[in-house]
């Protein structure tokens, strides 16, 4: 299946229930699909006559309990930016699709990694994190779908999937789960009726009284603090021995993971460490895959936006250098492994 559709299948079995979205490429076949199968499925379908109109669906029928998407590309995201906030003030669970292409402005539709620093450092206004999952593969967003749904619950946290066009757009063999059913307990907070039984829940994001807003702020940044220690996960390949070790997410990946294939056939130890949630960011396990590295390189398809959190989480205790294009380009194997031999030879030296 190709991507877009394969993600839409999933989370249709993975009790999505309303979907809100507008569209805009590459992610417009993600919404096409859910139109068809959604009203088949018992679920929701609406194409809202704006971005922001759709983020705000997503927060009222989130509200309520029920598993509700939306799915947009870079400057769609821009738009759902402050329903993105109101949704992580109310502590609201929702999956936020992003299917990234070139920036800044319309910039163009091929594949880009370019947004990262808006998914994991400014989503919106005030203080707040989103939880950010980065598939690697058409199976990986099928699978990742269930995972940031369930993630999102347990916490009360919006999730976003952050993949890009070339994901989105390839086609690629997918195993798509049964339907599953949620197993999460909303009965504590979400606003479906109370019927006299309870006393009222109320959806809110304003408070007045800086003491009271302050309060719940340390309160969610303490759950951050517990996200941060369970729910990081990275792929480490050929890292227990490595001399450089590439640092990639998403289709980047699957690049540097090919260098690195043919930097080992050269006889130069390489690995790859491979975030597979952005937020939190897998410090530990990059710190493991560090152990014998003695120099890092940053492959992106941006200016290199992750290479900020790959310093800080090793404390800046290596070098670490980028390689990669923008604007739509796509990273080649080829100029990676020339990058990789470069530092091999120069010790890591410019």
């Amino acid at each position: 299946m190709k991507g877009n559709e394969a993600l839409a299948e999933a989370a249709i079995r993975a009790q999505c229930r309303c979907f809100f979205g507008y569209p805009i490429t590459p992610q417009t076949e993600l919404a096409a699909y859910m139109a068809k199968r959604m009203p088949k499925s018992g679920g929701v379908f609406l194409q809202a006559e704006s971005e922001i109109a759709a983020i705000n669906m997503v927060l009222g029928a989130a509200s309520t309990g029920v598993r509700a998407m939306t799915s947009s590309s870079s400057p769609g995201i821009s738009l759902k930016s402050e329903g993105i906030s109101y949704l992580a003030a109310c502590d609201v669970p929702a999956l936020i699709v992003n299917v990234q292409r070139g920036g800044p402005g319309l910039g163009g539709i091929q594949p880009s990694q370019a947004d990262y620093w808006q998914a994991t450092k400014a989503l919106g206004h005030g203080d707040f994190h989103v939880l950010v999952f980065a598939p690697a593969s058409v199976q990986e967003m099928v699978d990742m779908v269930s995972k940031a749904f369930e993630t999102a619950e347990k916490y009360r946290i919006p999730a976003m999937l952050l993949a890009d066009g070339l994901l989105g757009q390839m086609m690629e063999p997918v195993t798509i789960p049964e339907p599953s059913e949620s197993k999460c307990d909303n009965s504590g907070w979400a606003a479906d009726g109370h019927k006299f039984k309870r006393e009222h829940h109320i959806i809110n994001s304003l408070y007045l009284q800086p003491d009271d807003l302050e309060k719940l702020v340390l309160e969610r940044f303490e759950r951050y603090e517990t996200v941060k220690a369970n729910e990081t996960d990275a792929e480490l390949y050929l890292t227990d021995d490595c001399d450089i070790l590439l640092c990639a997410y998403g289709a980047s990946a699957r690049v540097a993971k090919t260098a690195v294939n043919s930097a080992r056939k050269l006889g130069i130890k390489a690995g790859l460490f491979r975030p597979k949630t952005l937020w939190p960011f897998p410090v530990k396990e990059l710190n493991k895959a560090a152990e014998t590295a003695k120099v890092l390189l940053d492959v992106e398809m941006s200016m290199g936006q992750m290479i900020d959190d790959v310093k800080l989480a090793i404390n800046c205790s290596k070098p670490v250098y980028f390689n990669g294009r923008t604007g739509g380009a796509v990273p080649v194997p080829a100029d990676v492994l020339e990058e990789i031999k470069r530092l091999v030879a120069t010790g890591g030296e410019l």
